[in-house]
Protein backbone atom coordinates (compact mmCIF):
# COMPACT_ATOMS: atom_id res chain seq x y z
CA UNK A 1 0.00 0.00 0.00
CA UNK A 2 1.60 3.56 -0.79
CA UNK A 3 1.18 5.88 2.07
CA UNK A 4 2.24 9.60 1.19
CA UNK A 5 2.53 11.50 4.00
CA UNK A 6 2.04 15.45 3.94
CA UNK A 7 4.18 17.67 5.20
CA UNK A 8 4.96 21.31 5.16
CA UNK A 9 7.87 24.06 5.59
CA UNK A 10 5.91 25.31 8.63
CA UNK A 11 2.24 25.73 10.07
CA UNK A 12 -0.58 27.66 8.29
CA UNK A 13 1.15 26.78 4.53
CA UNK A 14 -1.77 24.68 2.76
CA UNK A 15 -1.14 21.04 3.89
CA UNK A 16 -4.71 20.17 3.84
CA UNK A 17 -5.36 21.69 1.38
CA UNK A 18 -2.99 19.67 -0.87
CA UNK A 19 -3.75 16.89 1.07
CA UNK A 20 -7.33 17.38 -0.68
CA UNK A 21 -6.12 17.87 -3.72
CA UNK A 22 -3.94 15.17 -3.85
CA UNK A 23 -6.87 12.42 -2.36
CA UNK A 24 -9.16 13.40 -4.77
CA UNK A 25 -6.72 12.83 -7.62
CA UNK A 26 -5.39 9.28 -6.85
CA UNK A 27 -8.83 8.31 -5.56
CA UNK A 28 -6.59 7.45 -1.88
CA UNK A 29 -7.78 7.20 1.33
CA UNK A 30 -7.37 10.14 3.86
CA UNK A 31 -5.84 10.05 7.64
CA UNK A 32 -4.98 12.70 10.19
CA UNK A 33 -3.70 10.85 13.02
CA UNK A 34 -3.13 13.60 15.65
CA UNK A 35 -5.76 16.21 15.49
CA UNK A 36 -4.65 19.22 17.99
CA UNK A 37 -7.75 21.69 18.17
CA UNK A 38 -11.04 21.35 16.77
CA UNK A 39 -12.98 24.52 18.33
CA UNK A 40 -13.76 25.15 14.57
CA UNK A 41 -13.63 21.78 13.28
CA UNK A 42 -11.30 19.04 12.32
CA UNK A 43 -8.92 18.99 8.83
CA UNK A 44 -10.82 15.24 8.77
CA UNK A 45 -14.06 17.46 8.42
CA UNK A 46 -12.84 20.11 5.50
CA UNK A 47 -10.81 16.91 4.10
CA UNK A 48 -14.41 14.95 4.05
CA UNK A 49 -16.53 18.23 2.40
CA UNK A 50 -13.75 19.15 0.11
CA UNK A 51 -13.35 15.61 -1.88
CA UNK A 52 -16.36 14.15 -3.92
CA UNK A 53 -15.02 10.82 -5.60
CA UNK A 54 -17.29 7.95 -4.15
CA UNK A 55 -14.23 5.27 -3.26
CA UNK A 56 -12.44 8.02 -0.49
CA UNK A 57 -12.69 6.88 2.90
CA UNK A 58 -11.69 9.55 5.01
CA UNK A 59 -10.78 7.63 8.08
CA UNK A 60 -10.77 9.10 12.31
CA UNK A 61 -8.16 10.30 14.29
CA UNK A 62 -6.37 8.26 16.03
CA UNK A 63 -5.65 10.73 18.65
CA UNK A 64 -7.97 13.91 19.01
CA UNK A 65 -6.49 16.84 21.55
CA UNK A 66 -8.57 19.80 22.67
CA UNK A 67 -5.39 22.49 22.79
CA UNK A 68 -4.51 23.77 19.52
CA UNK A 69 -0.41 23.77 20.16
CA UNK A 70 1.94 21.53 19.48
CA UNK A 71 0.57 17.97 19.91
CA UNK A 72 3.45 16.97 22.46
CA UNK A 73 2.21 20.59 24.75
CA UNK A 74 -1.68 19.39 24.07
CA UNK A 75 -1.23 16.25 25.04
CA UNK A 76 0.28 16.52 28.22
CA UNK A 77 -2.44 19.20 28.89
CA UNK A 78 -4.89 15.83 28.76
CA UNK A 79 -2.41 13.70 30.53
CA UNK A 80 -1.42 11.43 27.47
CA UNK A 81 1.91 10.70 25.90
CA UNK A 82 1.80 10.00 22.08
CA UNK A 83 3.01 6.77 21.13
CA UNK A 84 4.31 6.51 17.35
CA UNK A 85 4.57 2.65 17.65
CA UNK A 86 0.47 2.97 18.95
CA UNK A 87 -0.36 4.90 15.85
CA UNK A 88 1.35 2.69 13.16
CA UNK A 89 -0.35 0.00 14.36
CA UNK A 90 -3.17 1.82 14.10
CA UNK A 91 -2.77 2.79 10.74
CA UNK A 92 -5.84 2.53 8.51
CA UNK A 93 -5.47 -0.66 6.18
CA UNK A 94 -7.24 -0.34 3.02
CA UNK A 95 -6.27 -1.26 -1.17
CA UNK A 96 -6.35 2.32 -2.35
CA UNK A 97 -3.13 4.67 -1.79
CA UNK A 98 -3.14 6.53 1.63
CA UNK A 99 -2.71 10.12 2.29
CA UNK A 100 -1.68 11.10 5.66
CA UNK A 101 -1.62 14.71 7.11
CA UNK A 102 1.24 15.69 9.43
CA UNK A 103 1.35 18.35 12.33
CA UNK A 104 3.04 21.40 11.21
CA UNK A 105 6.43 20.69 9.81
CA UNK A 106 8.89 17.74 10.34
CA UNK A 107 10.10 18.39 13.66
CA UNK A 108 7.13 19.48 15.49
CA UNK A 109 7.48 17.43 19.19
CA UNK A 110 5.34 14.50 19.30
CA UNK A 111 6.34 13.76 22.60
CA UNK A 112 9.67 13.90 24.92
CA UNK A 113 12.10 12.81 22.57
CA UNK A 114 9.96 11.68 18.70
CA UNK A 115 9.25 14.34 16.16
CA UNK A 116 6.92 14.05 13.44
CA UNK A 117 10.33 13.34 11.12
CA UNK A 118 10.31 9.96 13.05
CA UNK A 119 6.49 9.07 12.85
CA UNK A 120 7.06 9.22 8.94
CA UNK A 121 10.08 6.65 9.58
CA UNK A 122 7.70 4.56 11.53
CA UNK A 123 4.65 4.48 9.40
CA UNK A 124 7.12 3.86 6.06
CA UNK A 125 5.51 6.52 3.63
CA UNK A 126 6.90 8.45 1.21
CA UNK A 127 7.20 12.53 1.19
CA UNK A 128 5.26 15.27 -0.42
CA UNK A 129 6.61 18.49 1.21
CA UNK A 130 4.09 21.47 0.80
CA UNK A 131 5.41 25.05 0.61
CA UNK A 132 4.33 28.45 0.43
CA UNK A 133 5.62 31.58 -1.19
CA UNK A 134 6.06 33.87 1.72
CA UNK A 135 9.23 36.11 2.31
CA UNK A 136 11.40 33.47 3.87
CA UNK A 137 10.04 30.48 2.79
CA UNK A 138 13.15 29.98 0.24
CA UNK A 139 15.21 29.21 4.32
CA UNK A 140 12.56 26.99 5.44
CA UNK A 141 11.95 25.19 2.40
CA UNK A 142 15.59 23.89 1.81
CA UNK A 143 16.07 23.30 5.54
CA UNK A 144 13.02 20.97 5.25
CA UNK A 145 15.39 19.52 2.41
CA UNK A 146 18.12 19.00 4.28
CA UNK A 147 16.66 17.44 7.02
CA UNK A 148 14.92 15.12 5.19
CA UNK A 149 18.18 14.12 3.37
CA UNK A 150 19.75 13.71 6.49
CA UNK A 151 17.75 10.97 7.63
CA UNK A 152 16.94 9.52 4.04
CA UNK A 153 13.46 10.01 3.97
CA UNK A 154 11.84 9.31 0.86
CA UNK A 155 10.62 12.28 -0.83
CA UNK A 156 8.01 11.98 -4.00
CA UNK A 157 8.84 15.90 -4.40
CA UNK A 158 7.15 19.27 -3.85
CA UNK A 159 3.57 20.94 -4.14
CA UNK A 160 4.20 24.93 -4.23
CA UNK A 161 0.43 26.40 -2.92
CA UNK A 162 -0.39 29.99 -3.30
CA UNK A 163 1.95 31.82 -6.02
CA UNK A 164 3.52 34.42 -4.22
CA UNK A 165 6.21 34.57 -6.45
CA UNK A 166 7.82 32.45 -9.13
CA UNK A 167 10.96 30.94 -7.26
CA UNK A 168 9.49 27.06 -6.75
CA UNK A 169 11.99 26.39 -9.60
CA UNK A 170 15.07 27.73 -7.77
CA UNK A 171 13.99 25.44 -4.85
CA UNK A 172 13.82 22.27 -6.84
CA UNK A 173 17.09 22.85 -8.48
CA UNK A 174 18.57 23.32 -5.29
CA UNK A 175 17.28 20.20 -3.72
CA UNK A 176 16.81 17.85 -6.35
CA UNK A 177 13.30 17.09 -5.47
CA UNK A 178 10.99 17.42 -8.58
CA UNK A 179 7.94 19.55 -8.93
CA UNK A 180 4.74 17.76 -8.41
CA UNK A 181 2.64 20.66 -8.32
CA UNK A 182 1.68 24.59 -7.90
CA UNK A 183 -1.37 25.27 -6.92
CA UNK A 184 -2.12 29.03 -7.68
CA UNK A 185 -4.15 31.57 -4.61
CA UNK A 186 -8.04 30.59 -4.34
CA UNK A 187 -10.89 33.07 -3.91
CA UNK A 188 -12.76 30.43 -2.27
CA UNK A 189 -11.36 27.14 -1.29
CA UNK A 190 -14.74 25.07 -1.80
CA UNK A 191 -14.72 21.24 -3.59
CA UNK A 192 -14.78 22.68 -6.97
CA UNK A 193 -11.76 24.26 -6.55
CA UNK A 194 -10.12 21.03 -5.42
CA UNK A 195 -11.56 19.14 -8.14
CA UNK A 196 -10.04 21.24 -10.44
CA UNK A 197 -6.96 21.28 -9.05
CA UNK A 198 -7.03 17.26 -8.75
CA UNK A 199 -7.43 16.96 -12.22
CA UNK A 200 -4.92 18.99 -13.37
CA UNK A 201 -2.31 17.34 -11.69
CA UNK A 202 -3.51 14.11 -11.65
CA UNK A 203 -0.95 12.69 -14.37
CA UNK A 204 1.83 14.01 -12.75
CA UNK A 205 0.54 12.13 -9.25
CA UNK A 206 -0.28 8.99 -11.52
CA UNK A 207 3.33 7.57 -11.74
CA UNK A 208 3.38 7.25 -7.25
CA UNK A 209 0.42 4.45 -7.81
Amino acid sequence: MLRIFITGTGTGIGKTLVAAIVTQALGADYWKPVQAGFSEGTDSEWVRSAVTNHQTQVHPEWLRLKMPASPHIAAREEGIRISLNEIAMNCPQTPRPLVIEGAGGLMVPLNEKEFVIDLIRELKASVIIVSRHYLGSINHSLLTAAVLKENKIPVLGWIFNDQYLDYGHEIVNWTGYPCIASIPRAAELSAAFVATEAARIKENLSRFE
